[in-house]
């Protein structure tokens, strides 16, 4: 299997950043790679992976939308990452199981 590709949007502000992440799933077979992150001052920063160019195409269409919310401080594609960056990188949560009633 190839590897997969990821993608990260940061923005000045939360809406930015939702309305961002919302176009880059509907614009492309990718998924959110965990929880958005604020990384303080108002940055927040979303993760999404996918194959490298629907992560292309998402990034792209997810900043534009970002942009038109508030201020998009970085979008960047990495194509086929290390297998060390997983450790830095979100992931996504185990859901969580229904307790029997």
């Amino acid at each position: 299997m190839a590897k997969q590709a990821i993608g990260i949007l940061e923005t000045k502000g939360l809406v930015a950043l939702v309305q961002g992440t919302d176009a880059m799933l509907k614009a492309a077979n990718v998924e959110l790679a965990g929880p958005m992150k604020g990384v303080g001052s108002a940055l927040v920063s979303a993760t999404i992976t996918g194959d490298v160019a629907a992560v292309n195409a998402a990034i792209e269409a997810g900043s534009d939308t970002a942009g038109q919310y508030g201020e998009v401080v970085s979008a960047h594609v990495i194509a086929r990452p290390h297998d060390d960056i997983t450790a830095i990188t979100p992931a996504k949560a185990a859901p969580a199981k229904r307790a029997a009633k």
